[in-house]
Protein backbone atom coordinates (compact mmCIF):
# COMPACT_ATOMS: atom_id res chain seq x y z
CA UNK A 1 0.00 0.00 0.00
CA UNK A 2 1.53 3.41 -0.49
CA UNK A 3 1.36 6.75 0.75
CA UNK A 4 -0.99 7.96 -1.87
CA UNK A 5 -3.22 5.12 -1.63
CA UNK A 6 -3.48 5.63 2.34
CA UNK A 7 -4.05 9.47 1.90
CA UNK A 8 -6.59 9.17 -0.51
CA UNK A 9 -8.26 7.15 1.63
CA UNK A 10 -7.73 9.26 4.64
CA UNK A 11 -9.80 12.24 2.85
CA UNK A 12 -12.36 9.70 1.62
CA UNK A 13 -13.12 8.93 5.71
CA UNK A 14 -12.63 13.05 6.41
CA UNK A 15 -14.91 13.91 3.29
CA UNK A 16 -17.62 11.47 4.66
CA UNK A 17 -17.19 12.75 8.20
CA UNK A 18 -17.60 15.95 7.58
CA UNK A 19 -18.21 17.54 4.17
CA UNK A 20 -20.69 15.12 2.87
CA UNK A 21 -22.50 14.34 6.22
CA UNK A 22 -25.26 11.68 5.72
CA UNK A 23 -27.86 13.86 8.25
CA UNK A 24 -26.77 17.40 7.53
CA UNK A 25 -25.87 17.24 3.53
CA UNK A 26 -27.20 14.51 2.24
CA UNK A 27 -30.37 14.33 4.40
CA UNK A 28 -30.02 10.69 5.00
CA UNK A 29 -31.29 8.62 8.19
CA UNK A 30 -33.59 11.75 9.20
CA UNK A 31 -35.95 9.28 11.01
CA UNK A 32 -33.61 8.57 14.16
CA UNK A 33 -32.06 11.23 13.75
CA UNK A 34 -35.24 13.19 15.04
CA UNK A 35 -36.45 10.19 16.77
CA UNK A 36 -33.45 8.72 19.42
CA UNK A 37 -32.08 12.38 19.56
CA UNK A 38 -33.62 13.40 22.81
CA UNK A 39 -30.70 12.37 25.46
CA UNK A 40 -26.99 12.24 24.29
CA UNK A 41 -26.69 9.10 25.82
CA UNK A 42 -29.17 7.05 23.84
CA UNK A 43 -28.04 9.07 20.78
CA UNK A 44 -24.74 7.91 20.92
CA UNK A 45 -26.29 4.46 21.69
CA UNK A 46 -28.25 4.13 18.35
CA UNK A 47 -24.47 6.23 16.52
CA UNK A 48 -22.50 3.13 17.96
CA UNK A 49 -25.35 0.59 16.53
CA UNK A 50 -25.17 2.38 13.09
CA UNK A 51 -21.76 2.31 13.07
CA UNK A 52 -21.88 -1.17 13.87
CA UNK A 53 -24.18 -2.03 11.41
CA UNK A 54 -22.87 0.22 8.15
CA UNK A 55 -19.37 -0.90 8.34
CA UNK A 56 -20.14 -4.28 8.30
CA UNK A 57 -22.87 -3.83 5.75
CA UNK A 58 -20.30 -2.14 4.08
CA UNK A 59 -17.87 -4.60 3.88
CA UNK A 60 -20.09 -7.49 3.41
CA UNK A 61 -22.27 -6.07 0.83
CA UNK A 62 -19.33 -4.97 -1.41
CA UNK A 63 -18.28 -8.90 -1.27
CA UNK A 64 -21.79 -10.23 -1.95
CA UNK A 65 -21.62 -7.59 -5.35
CA UNK A 66 -18.43 -8.52 -6.63
CA UNK A 67 -18.37 -12.13 -5.66
CA UNK A 68 -21.75 -13.54 -6.44
CA UNK A 69 -23.84 -10.55 -8.17
CA UNK A 70 -21.50 -9.92 -10.91
CA UNK A 71 -20.01 -13.08 -11.50
CA UNK A 72 -23.33 -14.78 -12.21
CA UNK A 73 -24.81 -11.36 -13.78
CA UNK A 74 -27.24 -10.93 -10.76
CA UNK A 75 -26.25 -7.05 -10.48
CA UNK A 76 -30.04 -5.88 -10.59
CA UNK A 77 -30.53 -7.64 -7.37
CA UNK A 78 -28.30 -5.54 -5.24
CA UNK A 79 -31.24 -3.30 -3.41
CA UNK A 80 -32.59 -6.64 -2.27
CA UNK A 81 -29.40 -8.42 -1.48
CA UNK A 82 -28.26 -5.60 0.62
CA UNK A 83 -30.99 -4.82 2.57
CA UNK A 84 -31.11 -8.89 3.54
CA UNK A 85 -27.54 -8.10 4.67
CA UNK A 86 -28.60 -5.13 6.25
CA UNK A 87 -31.34 -7.20 8.14
CA UNK A 88 -29.08 -9.73 9.03
CA UNK A 89 -26.56 -7.89 10.71
CA UNK A 90 -29.41 -5.25 12.87
CA UNK A 91 -30.70 -8.90 13.94
CA UNK A 92 -27.72 -9.59 15.33
CA UNK A 93 -27.07 -6.15 17.34
CA UNK A 94 -30.17 -6.24 18.48
CA UNK A 95 -30.06 -9.77 20.13
CA UNK A 96 -26.59 -8.59 21.27
CA UNK A 97 -28.27 -5.39 22.62
CA UNK A 98 -31.42 -7.37 24.17
CA UNK A 99 -28.89 -9.64 26.17
CA UNK A 100 -25.96 -7.62 27.53
CA UNK A 101 -26.95 -3.51 27.56
CA UNK A 102 -30.88 -3.94 28.16
CA UNK A 103 -31.53 -0.39 29.08
CA UNK A 104 -30.07 0.76 25.97
CA UNK A 105 -32.64 -1.95 23.94
CA UNK A 106 -35.59 -0.54 25.83
CA UNK A 107 -34.42 3.21 25.34
CA UNK A 108 -33.69 2.87 21.45
CA UNK A 109 -37.21 1.19 21.04
CA UNK A 110 -38.70 0.88 17.39
CA UNK A 111 -35.69 2.88 16.04
CA UNK A 112 -33.26 -0.33 16.18
CA UNK A 113 -35.03 -2.12 14.04
CA UNK A 114 -35.70 0.47 11.86
CA UNK A 115 -31.66 0.34 11.09
CA UNK A 116 -32.68 -2.10 9.04
CA UNK A 117 -34.60 0.30 6.76
CA UNK A 118 -32.07 3.38 7.19
CA UNK A 119 -31.84 5.06 4.58
CA UNK A 120 -28.08 5.92 4.92
CA UNK A 121 -27.01 2.13 5.57
CA UNK A 122 -28.04 1.10 2.22
CA UNK A 123 -26.92 4.47 0.54
CA UNK A 124 -23.86 3.67 2.02
CA UNK A 125 -23.70 0.37 0.51
CA UNK A 126 -24.83 1.78 -2.77
CA UNK A 127 -22.81 4.45 -3.13
CA UNK A 128 -19.48 2.50 -2.76
CA UNK A 129 -20.80 0.39 -5.65
CA UNK A 130 -21.83 3.56 -7.53
CA UNK A 131 -18.41 5.23 -6.93
CA UNK A 132 -16.11 2.04 -7.53
CA UNK A 133 -14.76 2.11 -4.31
CA UNK A 134 -12.42 -1.64 -3.69
CA UNK A 135 -12.82 -3.12 -0.03
CA UNK A 136 -10.57 -0.77 1.64
CA UNK A 137 -12.47 2.45 0.22
CA UNK A 138 -16.04 0.95 0.68
CA UNK A 139 -15.55 -0.17 4.22
CA UNK A 140 -13.44 3.25 5.25
CA UNK A 141 -16.25 4.99 3.87
CA UNK A 142 -19.30 2.91 5.45
CA UNK A 143 -17.73 3.85 8.96
CA UNK A 144 -16.44 7.26 8.51
CA UNK A 145 -20.11 8.07 7.21
CA UNK A 146 -21.88 6.35 10.25
CA UNK A 147 -19.06 7.97 12.24
CA UNK A 148 -20.24 11.29 10.98
CA UNK A 149 -23.91 10.08 11.40
CA UNK A 150 -23.21 9.64 15.31
CA UNK A 151 -21.51 13.29 15.29
CA UNK A 152 -24.57 14.63 13.94
CA UNK A 153 -26.88 12.75 16.22
CA UNK A 154 -24.95 13.51 19.02
CA UNK A 155 -24.37 17.01 18.55
CA UNK A 156 -28.01 17.54 18.10
CA UNK A 157 -29.10 15.71 21.26
CA UNK A 158 -26.26 17.95 23.15
CA UNK A 159 -28.86 20.98 21.59
CA UNK A 160 -31.93 19.59 22.21
CA UNK A 161 -31.24 19.07 26.11
CA UNK A 162 -30.20 22.62 25.84
CA UNK A 163 -33.31 23.98 24.45
CA UNK A 164 -34.99 21.91 26.81
CA UNK A 165 -33.89 24.54 29.59
CA UNK A 166 -34.99 27.30 27.40
CA UNK A 167 -38.84 28.97 27.07
CA UNK A 168 -39.14 29.69 23.38
CA UNK A 169 -42.97 30.70 22.44
CA UNK A 170 -45.58 28.34 22.76
CA UNK A 171 -45.99 28.06 18.80
CA UNK A 172 -42.42 26.76 18.42
CA UNK A 173 -42.13 24.45 21.49
CA UNK A 174 -41.59 20.38 19.95
CA UNK A 175 -40.58 19.70 16.69
CA UNK A 176 -40.61 23.01 15.40
CA UNK A 177 -37.41 24.63 17.79
CA UNK A 178 -35.98 21.06 16.98
CA UNK A 179 -36.16 21.62 13.67
CA UNK A 180 -34.78 25.27 13.62
CA UNK A 181 -32.11 23.69 15.32
CA UNK A 182 -31.15 21.10 13.05
CA UNK A 183 -31.38 23.98 10.14
CA UNK A 184 -28.95 25.80 11.91
CA UNK A 185 -26.73 22.77 12.72
CA UNK A 186 -26.71 22.19 9.02
CA UNK A 187 -25.95 25.29 7.83
CA UNK A 188 -22.57 25.17 10.31
CA UNK A 189 -21.62 21.76 8.54
CA UNK A 190 -22.44 23.91 5.49
CA UNK A 191 -19.28 25.67 6.28
CA UNK A 192 -17.58 22.01 5.00
CA UNK A 193 -18.32 22.20 1.33
CA UNK A 194 -16.04 24.72 0.56
CA UNK A 195 -13.39 22.11 1.36
CA UNK A 196 -12.12 20.54 -1.58
CA UNK A 197 -10.98 17.22 -0.88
Amino acid sequence: MNTEYLINILLLMLSAVLVENYIFVQFLGICPFLGVSEKPDTALGMGFAVIFVMTLSSAATWLIYYFILVPFGLEYLETIAFILIIAALVQFIEMFLRKFVPALYGALGIYLPLITTNCAVLGAALINIQEGYDFLESLAYGFSSAVGFTLAIVIFAGVRVRISFADPPKVFRGIPIAMIAAGLIAMAFSGFSGMSF
